[in-house]
Parts: structure tokens; sequence; C-alpha cells
């Protein structure tokens, strides 16, 4: 049973394999199937032969299986090994040129294998009897042959075992580290779906709320809107929910295969900003865009432009979510004076504002949170706060050529 499950994993990983990959595995298992062959018929016994093949054999395939087979599959090749030297301790027909080199390299890698991949238990059972099962091979000698092969063989089959040990430790070290950063990529995938979802969801949900208060407050205060009015703004709200559930689509779209992540990202320019902020105003206050006529058409980073449409919805928003007295808002994108190779962002309003409204949008909560590493992750620099001028101003400073920190 444990030879079939070990041949079914060995061909199954060969089948995932390329056709280059496939033909220098075959050239490699053929190159090493006779090198056992050679080593088994040195024995000069057909039954020795036949069982030193199958031990050197089944301590190969140690090396190729899954790594949740190996325990299992090393430890029969090396109890298997360990009972072949004593039987051939006990016989006349033994190997006069070689004990099976093939199969004391195999051991010892099986030794570095089984320092990477098992638990501390594992490895210290596992570990010394793999050594010592290499070490005994020489005793598959003749008798008159021992004091040369302790002499001359066994320094360095020693020095093997520890340089095995050393390698497993040092891919052990290498896959925690991998594994790490691992971790790290889908933590920042994670934290990258995280604002992706509060960018374009709260800015629909947001205007859904905005305009079903002001239907309520209309009709609470004994002025109901007329029929015509009352179907445009739930035309609004229509619109603004369809809108919402797009961008949730699109979001789980790209948690399902990230093979086509621009269902959630805007296009190279800066276009769709003047959408966004006309949308703004048509249910908000006042909103006048100022785009810079250089950045019009201008091809851009996608890293770049999807950092500066996240600014502008969240900032108006953030706005209409927490404004007071709000009375007019500036929208300005354009090159730095000074630089023409970064770019300045700036989305501000004339509104008051209350201590209330200032921890509301000033303490550092998950949409200004998401903004603030979105633009440091395009390599720029992003503030937000009271304005000299009175109201709220938001402003970032990012280079035209990204660099990903």
């Amino acid at each position: 049973m444990l030879r079939r499950r070990t041949v079914d994993d060995m061909i199954r990983t060969f089948r995932h394999r390329s056709a280059l990959q496939q033909a220098l595995l075959l050239l490699a298992a053929a190159v090493v199937l006779a090198l056992l062959v050679v080593e088994g018929a040195n024995t000069g016994f057909v039954p020795t032969a036949a069982a030193t093949v199958a031990t050197g054999a089944l301590c190969v395939a140690a090396l190729v299986v899954r790594p949740a087979r190996f325990p299992l599959v090393a430890a029969g090749a090396v109890t298997a090994s360990a009972v072949l030297t004593v039987v051939t301790t006990q016989l006349t027909h033994r190997p006069e040129n070689t004990p099976g080199m093939t199969e004391l390299c195999a051991l010892l890698l099986v030794t570095a294998r089984a320092v990477r991949l098992l638990p501390l238990l594992r490895t210290v059972v596992l570990v010394p009897a793999a050594a010592c099962a290499a070490g005994v091979l020489l005793l598959r000698m003749p008798g008159t042959e021992w004091h040369t092969a302790a002499t001359f063989v066994a320094p360095f089959v020693l020095l093997g075992a520890v340089l095995a040990v050393v390698l497993g430790l040092y891919l052990r070290v290498l896959d925690t580290l991998r594994e790490r950063e691992r971790l790290a990529d889908r933590q920042d995938q994670r934290l990258e779906y995280a604002r992706e979802l509060h960018d374009f969801v709260a800015h629909h949900i947001t205007a859904i709320v905005a305009q079903t208060k002001a239907v309520r407050f209309a009709t609470a205060s004994g002025h109901a809107p007329a029929p015509a009015a009352l179907d445009t703004m739930l035309g609004r709200i229509e619109e603004a929910g369809s809108e919402a559930m797009e961008s949730m689509r699109g979001i789980v779209s790209v948690l399902r295969t990230a093979a086509d992540p621009a269902a959630t990202r805007p296009g190279s320019t800066l276009d769709r900003i003047r959408p966004l902020v006309a949308d703004f105003a048509r249910t908000g206050p006042p909103a006048e865009l100022t785009l810079d006529p250089r950045l019009t058409d201008r091809p851009l980073p996608p890293e770049l432009t999807t950092a500066v449409h996240g600014l502008v919805r969240e900032s108006l928003t953030n706005i209409r979510k927490h404004g007071v007295d709000v009375g007019r808002v500036t929208v300005d994108v354009r090159l730095r004076p000074d630089d023409a190779g970064r770019l300045e962002v700036t989305v501000a309003d004339d509104g008051r504002v209350a201590r209330a409204g200032l921890r509301a949008r000033g303490d550092g909560g998950y949409g200004l949170l998401g903004l603030a590493e979105r633009i440091e992750g395009a390599g720029g620099h992003f503030t937000a706060g009271p304005d000299a001028a009175g109201g709220w101003r938001v402003a970032a400073d990012l280079p035209l050529r990204t660099e990903r920190r």
C-alpha cells in the first residue's frame, strides 16, 4: 500500500510538469536507476542486488514525494536501508567496490529534507536514524575493508551528515521567510480590498442616506415634495443604489479572480473626476473642479489615477457626511508650479468646522487612513485638517511616476 501511494504521488507530480521538465526528470531517473543497478550488481548475488536496488529506489522516492507523504516514506526507506545493512553483514556476498553510494547520498538528502519539513519531535527521531543508516552503510563492504572505510570514508560521511543538517536548517529558515512574506502580501491584499470596499460603496451609500434624509425632513416639516420632485429624488436614490451594487459586484469579481483588476479601478486618465464632482454638486453644495489642461488627456500610471480618484471621492463623501454650513466646494488638480514632475490635489470646503465635526472628519478613521495609505503607497504625501481660511482641506502631493513603497 505504501509503495502504491508513493508511485501514485510521483506519477501525479510528473504529469503536472512541462514537457521539458518531464524529459529532464526521465533522464535523471534513468541515470539514478542505472547507478542503483550497477551498485546492486556489484554484490554478485541476485537477492542482495535486487534488495540494494529496492532500498536505494525507496530512499530516492522519499526525496520526491509530497511533503504529506514524506514522513512515512522516509521512515520506511531508513528502516529498509538499515535492515539490509544488518542482513548484508551476515552474508558472504558483499559489494567489493562500493557499499551503495547512491543510496548513501539519498539518505543524506533525506536528512536535509527531514530537517526542512518535519516538526521538532519527528526531526529528532528521523534525522539521527537517517544519519546512522548512512553511516553504517559502509558495513556492507567486506570485513577486510572496514578499517579503510572507517579511516578514509567515514569522516566524509559524517561531514556530509552535518552539511545535510545545515542545508535543511537553511531551507527551513528560507521557507519561513517566504511564508511570512506570503502572509504579509495577503494582508496587504485584504487591506486593499477593505479600502476599495469603503471608497467605492460608502460614497454611494452616503448619497442615498443624504437624499433620504432630505425627503424625510421635507415631509416632516409639512412641505411634502411634489410628485415630480419626489420622483426625481427617488430616481437619484435608485441610481446611487445601482452604482453601489455595481461597485460591489466589481469588488467581488476581484476577490473571485484577480485576472482583471480593472473592474474596480479608474482608467489611466483623470477624466473620471469630472462626473464625480458633477454628481456631488447635483445632490449637495455647489462644487467646482479645476483640472490642469496638461492633465486632461495625459496617460498616467494606474496607481496615480486610482490614488487621485480615491482622494477626491472620499473627500466629497466626508463633506456630504460631516460638513456643516458648506456653501462651496473646490477640487483642484494641477501640476506643481515649481516641479512639473509632481501633482497637487486639493479638496476644500468653506464649511464651519465644529468640534464634533472636527472629530468626525479628522479622527483618522478608515476613510482617511485608507487615503493616507494609498497616497503614501504611491510615493506621495497626504495632509488633512482645518483650513487657515476656514472649512476643511484635504491635500496630496504625488509624483507623476509612482513608485510603490
